[in-house]
């Protein structure tokens, strides 16, 4: 996964983010409610989550299982309806949004990392990694010239033709990121990224991650249990039944969960 002379380390990455922390903020959720059900058997996924996430930042979210990361970034890309509470993604209200008026405005200005994937398995790789632009308006040659490149950029710029089914499982996973960063997208949503990789791809991952998702004013949140990749962070937020606990450095971070977070 080569880029040039270009390599983002830990080290290096709270520099380059603060250089690109301009133009206000990427995404403001304040009182962010979603509720399953109704009344004594209703299940509270968010309960009234206050969170900014700046143009130019990284943020982490972090905490167990069920916690209601994944609900709070599918809120924040549009994929789910919030209850109560708003949430502005470049200074649009998507609570407000209609469905397809949503939609639009996912598919021109957010990237989304699943963490199954969701691969179309009838699709190439080149030509799942070109759906975003295709839905943009590009036309085919254009779109899928954008895709080879981008599934270079992660490191499959020889498996192109290859369908999802002859991946393995870290492969369709840069595949779904390649997916994500190929329209680029103002804000990037990542939902595990890492949890199917080796250490040291994981790290190719994330240093991607930090230098494409991070530059001309995009922002970049991703959830995680991997500790391992913690130092690419700027800031961490911590989730706990819903809740944002504590929004901190990512030293502290890996403190306070222990040894068992990259599991």
């Amino acid at each position: 996964m080569q880029d040039g002379n270009i390599r983002v380390t830990p080290a290096t990455a709270a520099a380059s983010a603060a250089s690109g922390m301009t133009g206000g903020p990427a995404v403001v959720c304040a009182g962010l409610e979603k509720r399953y059900g109704e009344g004594a058997t209703a299940v509270h996924a968010l309960r009234g989550v206050d969170l900014t996430v700046q143009r130019g930042e990284l943020l982490m979210l972090v905490g167990p299982s069920g916690c209601g990361k994944t609900t709070l970034i599918s809120v924040m890309a549009g994929i789910l309806d919030a209850t109560d509470g708003t949430c502005r993604i470049l200074g649009q209200d998507m609570t407000a949004l209609a469905s397809r008026p949503r939609a639009a405005f996912r598919a021109r200005n957010i990237g989304f990392v699943f963490q199954a994937y969701n691969l179309n398995p009838a699709l190439t790789a080149a030509e799942n990694v070109s759906v975003p632009l295709r839905i943009c308006g590009a036309p085919v040659r254009e779109a899928m010239r954008r895709a080879e490149a981008a599934l270079d950029l992660v490191g499959l710029g020889d498996k192109t033709e290859s369908a999802p089914g002859d991946l393995s499982g870290g492969q369709q996973q840069r595949v779904a990121i390649a997916r994500a960063l190929v329209h680029e997208p103002q804000l990037i949503v990542c939902d595990e990224p890492t949890s199917a990789l080796d250490h040291a791809n994981g790290q190719r991952v994330m240093e991607l991650l930090r230098r494409v998702g991070t530059v001309d004013g995009r922002a970049l949140v991703i959830v995680t249990h991997d500790a391992r990749i913690f130092d690419f962070s700027d800031r961490i937020a911590e989730l706990d039944d819903g809740r944002v606990t504590r929004v901190g450095t990512p030293g502290a971070a890996r403190h306070s969960s222990g040894p068992s977070s990259a599991t």
